[in-house]
């Protein structure tokens, strides 16, 4: 007697143009070609954006060196890659990428994830390796549970760690030159 053999039947390869006509109205990602549901951000999360986004924003508009956007605006990395990190950098001469009516379309310079209780994996494994291969110069990451900033710097197409500090120091840049955070700043008087 022949057993049936079950296939499991085949996850769609969801396209940029699939994501866009996407009747949903939650907010997504597009990670080759899987669509990732996420989650809305703790009012912790957006505090440390808040401070974290308004001391790179004034850092690069002082300094004339291009443009700071806040999630959710979309990045595309190609057909199949649309992503939504909580800061994105692009320097001034590469701001040809930026449609300010739908997203931005290539690799910004600077990146920043803000690590949640159910985004590690994502942020500091996969994402990691997805900015890396992608060639996006700089990606911190910040672990609010530990109070802490990593800055990877990305060399020979490999990530280096370029600077951390946790609960106090100051973590630099080296996309954006003379850039230090004060670590302690960003965490100041935020209640987890």
């Amino acid at each position: 007697m022949k057993e049936a053999v079950l296939e499991r039947p085949k996850e769609k390869v969801w396209t940029y143009e699939d994501y866009l006509h996407s009747t949903d109205e939650g907010r997504y990602e597009l990670i080759n070609g899987r669509l990732e549901k996420m989650p809305a951000p703790s009012p912790y999360h957006q505090a440390i954006l808040r401070e974290l986004g308004f001391i790179l924003f004034k850092f690069v508009k002082e300094s004339g060196l291009g443009e700071i956007f806040y999630a959710p605006v979309d990045v595309v990395l190609d057909s199949h890659t649309v992503v939504q990190p909580d800061v994105v950098f692009i320097a001034k001469e590469r701001m040809n990428m930026i449609n300010y009516d739908r997203g931005i379309f290539g690799v910004p310079d600077l990146i920043v994830e803000i690590v949640s209780r159910g985004s590690f994996v994502r942020d500091k494994i996969e994402k990691f390796k997805m900015y890396e291969r992608f060639g996006v110069k700089e990606y911190w990451i910040v672990y609010p549970g530990e109070r802490a900033v990593e800055v990877w710097v990305l060399k020979d197409g490999k990530y280096e760690l370029h600077s951390v500090a946790e609960g106090e120091g100051k973590v630099r840049s080296e996309v954006l030159k003379g850039l230090k955070v004060e670590v302690g700043e960003v965490f100041k008087d935020l209640a987890e």
